[in-house]
């Protein structure tokens, strides 16, 4: 059954509706844990370590986008942990549930219309492509 679930939480209501979901599923499941993967995009780094005043500081402002996940999973007695990467969110997602081996992927839809979609892609849109395990997108 879903025993590990990959959750990809990049801050938006989406992915905090994509939480509520893994909840759902892990609540299914005795033993199960959820684990929360942020990517902190490589497109971004530059403007966040530009607008920051230290490390400190871009390592809290970071950290602030994982808070209503956490809390989330605290208050539904969660099992959870939490993943930080670096990368390209898309590319960085699938190859870490690949390399885990997770049995459920859950991910928010960020709503991209179609030609936005084709020109810059959507990271679920990959996701669901290239994942070896079930994608579960919600929007």
């Amino acid at each position: 059954m879903y025993k590990h679930i990959l959750l990809a939480a990049d801050g938006s209501e989406n992915s905090l509706r994509a939480a509520d979901e893994a909840i759902k599923v892990a609540s299914l499941v005795e033993d199960s844990q959820i684990e929360i993967i942020y990517i902190i995009d490589f497109d971004d780094i530059k403007a966040d370590v530009l607008h920051s005043g230290s490390k400190v500081e871009l390592d809290h402002t970071r950290r602030k986008h994982l808070i209503p996940f956490e809390e989330k999973m605290k208050a539904h007695g969660v099992n959870y942990k939490t993943t930080v990467f670096n990368g390209y969110p898309g590319q960085k997602i699938v190859e870490y549930a690949n390399d885990q081996n997770v049995d459920m992927l859950i991910i928010g839809s960020r709503g991209l219309n179609t030609f936005q979609e084709m020109f810059v892609g959507s990271v679920s849109h990959k996701v669901f492509k290239r994942a070896n395990s079930p994608v579960l997108i919600v929007k």
